[in-house]
């Protein structure tokens, strides 16, 4: 198979100068996310690369090796840039110049640009190493990003098996023909290294898409002040984790915690002596709560806790925890805020969500009534009374 080298570059040139234009616009368009900028960059440079290369057939040989592949080298480590950049990092500009840089000094030398195997080689080798840089980013933060990255690896796998495999297997006997027409592997190269570009863009917009609707929806379930989640991520995670527990038959135990005399604190002190209280609370109950409990704010100034896995004895200890623990934090009025905790358990409120926080309101409203700063039991037990501050 062999295609006219005119028709070949353009259609090259085209479809990445357009998907590159395309990947701008979403840049631009969506609040300037850098990993579309930096992809954008690599689409547009893979055009100026292809036009640049095309100079060969105008005689400008020499410009077209060096200035086309310094290029080349480039776009492919804005590659590596756009997926390093999505994993949070930020830019490494000696590794992106590296490849270019590599590839102008080694123009400096005869044999190198007289060898069209030796340019391939090491054309082929940055490719490689672009690709596999690009490819551990993801994979080393693939645990963190939370985005399906299996497509955007194949690709970059793929790509950098084509040339591995090109290294071997091009030995640039008879790269152009006289009819002006390139050759099979030529045209392979092209196309491939074009549908990797435009599926590159298509996965990376699909993961840049992703993680906003994550943070969107992060941010809808997310208590702004505190950063523990709102009453519904509270009611959606509790309602899911009741069921696993019912299926199970695991003990669940929920704590309704309210800071006591709070609206005192804020006419007394102010807002800002109030968030901070709010927030202290917020980091010494999450500090005592399990990687599989839920914790969340479901008032101005009240918090719920669902520990699974513990039975009475276990909730009463971490309440007391908790509301030891908030006491010894120093406030601008020693004395003046506390926390009473209501605890509802399972096996009296068994695996429904409302049920469990109305007996835990009970037992909340009934610490508050015995004086406050203490905890209660929505059923106590005969001779166990309320555990409140000694």
């Amino acid at each position: 198979m062999s295609l006219s080298l005119p028709t070949l570059l353009l259609v090259d040139l085209y479809i990445l100068a357009l998907v590159g234009v395309l990947m701008f616009f979403a840049w631009y368009g969506g609040r300037r996310e850098p990993t579309l900028g930096y992809m954008a960059a690599m689409l547009l440079l893979g055009a100026l690369s292809t036009f640049l290369i095309a100079l060969r057939s105008f005689g400008l040989e020499t410009l077209a090796i060096v200035a086309g592949n310094m290029v080349v080298a480039l776009s492919c480590a804005l590659l590596w840039t756009s997926m390093r950049v999505f994993a949070g990092r930020a830019p490494y500009w000696p590794g992106v110049a590296a490849g270019a840089v590599l590839w102008l000094l080694l123009c400096l030398w005869p044999v190198f640009l007289q060898s069209m195997v030796l340019r391939i080689q090491v054309h082929s080798a940055l490719t490689v190493v672009y690709c596999l840089l690009a490819a551990a980013e993801l994979w080393r933060s693939r645990q963190r990003l939370e985005v399906p990255l299996r497509p955007t690896l194949a690709l970059l796998l793929f790509h950098a098996g084509f040339y591995t495999l090109r290294i071997f297997v091009d030995r640039g006997e008879v790269p152009v023909v006289p009819a002006g027409t390139y050759t099979t592997l030529f045209t392979l190269l092209v196309f491939e290294t074009m549908m990797v570009a435009v599926g590159l863009a298509f996965t990376t917009l699909t993961m840049v898409k992703d993680r906003a609707e994550l943070k969107f929806r992060s941010a809808a379930l997310s208590d702004p002040l505190t950063g523990i989640g709102n009453r519904r991520a509270f009611m959606d995670s509790g309602e899911r984790l009741l069921r696993l527990c019912a299926e199970r038959g695991e003990p669940v135990a929920l704590l309704v915690c309210d800071l006591d005399n709070f609206k005192r604190l804020n006419d007394a002190y102010g807002h800002p002596v109030g968030d901070r209280a709010l927030q202290e609370f917020s980091r010494i109950t999450a500090s005592r709560m399990r990687r599989q409990d839920v914790f969340g704010r479901i008032g101005g100034e009240e918090f719920a806790c669902l520990l699974i896995g513990a039975g009475t004895e276990a909730a009463c200890q971490v309440a007391e925890r908790i509301r030891r623990e908030f006491a010894e934090v120093p406030f601008v009025a020693d004395g003046l805020l506390s926390v009473s905790i209501g605890v509802a358990t399972s096996e009296e409120g068994g695996y429904e969500l409302a049920r469990l926080l109305s007996l835990a309101d009970q037992a909340l409203y009934l610490a508050k009534a015995k004086g406050r700063n203490r905890i209660e039991l929505s059923a106590p037990r005969p001779g166990r009374e309320g555990r409140g501050h000694r």
